[in-house]
């Protein structure tokens, strides 16, 4: 099987935005109208209402915790919203903690942090949708604490150089959420992994779809997606290739790697390509799975060496 091709799924125009001048307050809270000159200031100002903070074009070297409510915070333009190397708390760009948030539109880039988890968002409590963002050069993208009545919806954004296993401490990902209730993936690109697993998921419920994962460029990385202590729910329809430097080439996707603490009993596993990147010859699982339970393995394109599935 020849390698496939990766269809960009995500185009943001994120290349070039100039540096924000406070003095044309960028943050405007849609519902009252009111500007302010710093991220923050508007967050506040919503409270433990409803939301939408509208930011301008610029890099922003700021940060915001949002402790209440529910907020929208949506470029202008998307791609042209970029926060820059500023964490909150020692976490993230973005520490989300109320009723729920939306990010629609914006980059995230340089985050780091003194215990190696710095990322464009923490969310640690309540619902989140994210589409048509993009994450790089960070040590994670998201990362979440647990809530399991919430749900975290993720489309059309993309994933870039992001992950870490290094100076002794526990690894971190592109995407690594706790024990939420559900995670949906759709239409997203992940690519050159820095180390880690590109999705890293204890959701009881994941629903991953139509993404494209590519590895080539990637560097001391491990699965593709990971649901570490089981889940049901569905992976289809997404492209994945894997390159030539893993610090674990030994599988794909990788179910109750560390214990089984959701049933995976029906998980759906169809519609999926996965090769290796050009010049490489070894073997890997498509699926290893520790759970103990039946999953729902149907038809998958495999390139040459890959196994479809590894009881372990």
């Amino acid at each position: 099987m020849k390698m496939f091709p990766i269809t960009i799924l995500v185009c943001i125009a994120a290349g070039s935005a100039a540096l924000a001048d406070d003095g044309q307050s960028p943050f405007v809270v849609q519902e009252t109208g009111k500007s302010f000159n710093r991220l923050d200031q508007a967050v506040k100002a919503i409270g433990d209402g409803d939301g939408i903070v509208m930011i301008a074009p610029g890099t922003y070297r700021q940060c915001a915790v949002q402790a209440a409510g529910r907020v929208v915070f949506k470029a202008q333009q998307a791609g042209t919203v970029i926060f820059d190397g500023v964490t909150c708390e020692g976490k993230a760009a973005l520490v989300l903690r109320g009723r729920g948030a939306v990010v629609d539109g914006i980059v995230f880039q340089n985050m780091r942090v003194p215990d190696a988890n710095g990322a464009g968002i923490r969310l640690e409590r309540g619902n989140l949708d994210v589409t048509n963002s993009l994450f790089r050069n960070s040590e994670q993208g998201i990362l979440t604490a647990a809530d399991p009545s919430g749900e975290i919806r993720i489309d059309q954004s993309s994933f870039q150089h992001l992950g870490r296993c290094d100076r002794g401490l526990a690894c971190a990902h592109s995407i690594y959420v706790g024990a939420y209730g559900k995670l949906n993936i759709t239409r997203s690109r992940f690519e050159s992994g820095n180390g880690g697993h590109y999705v890293k998921s204890r959701a009881a419920i994941a629903d991953i779809r139509d993404n494209s994962f590519d590895d080539t460029r990637g560097r001391e990385t491990n699965y593709m997606i990971d649901l570490p202590a089981g889940a049901t729910g569905v992976i289809s329809g997404n492209q994945m290739v894997q390159g030539k430097d893993k610090d674990n080439y030994s599988a794909f996707i990788a179910i109750a790697a560390e214990g089984v603490e959701h049933s995976s009993k029906g998980l759906s596993i169809s519609g999926n390509r996965a090769a290796f990147a050009p010049s490489i010859n070894r073997t890997s699982a498509f699926v290893a799975d520790w759970s103990g339970d039946r999953i729902a393995l149907g038809q998958n394109m495999l390139g040459a060496g890959i196994t479809p599935y590894e009881r372990r």
